[in-house]
């Protein structure tokens, strides 16, 4: 924690009955696994909220009648709001991969295999006299994890930090690891020795092609996801500061596919400058269309 924090006490927040349940499964669930505790005099306490969850692929027919990949909301997943503990954590610098490299290292193989951690960062613990921090109120009572869970801001960093020193042996010679999803050759073993649970329904064997954030690789090289390439043709032009934000997020990912880049974006770059009138011009819309 940084030397100057203060301890924050926030309330839950009103959700609906629907909601309501999710919330009750949830805290059942990780109360019976053990990852969650009552705790009630806890000087942080952080809101919970619920947002929808993603599961596996499915091929559905778009309105060309072509079959893409869609990933499948499956249902709900209980966030916590720890935007103020956040705020006065210090800050964990472990990197991640670069996206494109790594994606370079992986195209043009004949086969893969696919591994996806099963619930990863609740396989990493910790320490007690750090738990209470994570302390969440809901409708059900107030508890805190004793393994880590998604909304810290060093989460991710950690669990890397993780999976290198697990597979250090390995990385960039026979798999690549980017958080809780493997693409490997010869792991199996090593998931065993340090007891990594994986998600078998996302797990793939063998195959010669897959779909790995947000690109499709294969021998063949790299190409764009087809399924987000739906989402983002059928935009309309955004209204507002936010809108452009999210679109030219969207349009980036792709933008190693895209020649000129910046150069295309720049009216709509510019309207996300400080003090600048948000006015969608021809200009914009030109260059919104030039990118889809």
């Amino acid at each position: 924690m940084e030397d100057d924090f203060k301890p924050a006490v926030q309330h839950q927040r009103r959700v609906n009955s629907k909601i309501h349940e999710v919330i009750k499964k949830e805290v059942i669930k990780l109360l019976d696994a053990g990852l969650i505790y009552p705790i009630s005099d806890s000087p942080r306490v952080s809101p919970v909220h619920c947002v929808p969850k993603k599961g596996g692929m499915t091929v559905v027919e778009n309105e060309d009648n072509k079959l893409i990949p869609t990933r499948l909301v499956t249902g709900w997943s209980i966030c916590i709001d720890y935007r103020k503990l956040n705020d006065v954590t210090r800050k964990d610098h472990f990197p991640l991969p670069f996206m494109d490299q790594m994606l370079e290292r992986l195209a043009g193989n004949e086969y893969y295999c696919f591994l996806d951690g099963f619930s990863g960062y609740f396989q990493i613990p910790i320490d007690p006299q750090d738990q209470e921090k994570t302390t969440f109120t809901c409708p059900y009572g107030t508890f805190a994890y004793r393994h880590m869970p998604f909304g810290l801001c060093n989460a991710p960093g950690t669990f890397q930090r993780c999976m290198m020193a697990i597979f250090h042996d390995m990385i960039e010679e026979t798999m690549e690891v980017f958080m809780d999803n493997f693409y490997l050759d010869k792991m199996l073993k090593r998931c065993e020795d340090t007891n990594l649970v994986l998600n078998w329904e996302k797990c793939h064997f063998m195959v010669k092609e897959g779909i790995v954030l947000g690109h499709k690789i294969s021998k063949s090289g790299i190409e764009v996801d087809k399924a987000k390439v739906d989402v983002i043709a059928k935009l309309p032009h955004p209204t507002s500061v936010k809108g452009v934000q999210s679109f030219l997020g969207h349009a980036g990912f792709y933008r190693r596919f895209i020649q000129d880049f910046s150069k295309i974006a720049r009216p709509m770059t510019h309207l996300l400058e400080k003090e600048t009138p948000f006015v969608f011009s021809k200009e914009c819309i030109k260059a919104f269309n030039i990118l889809k």
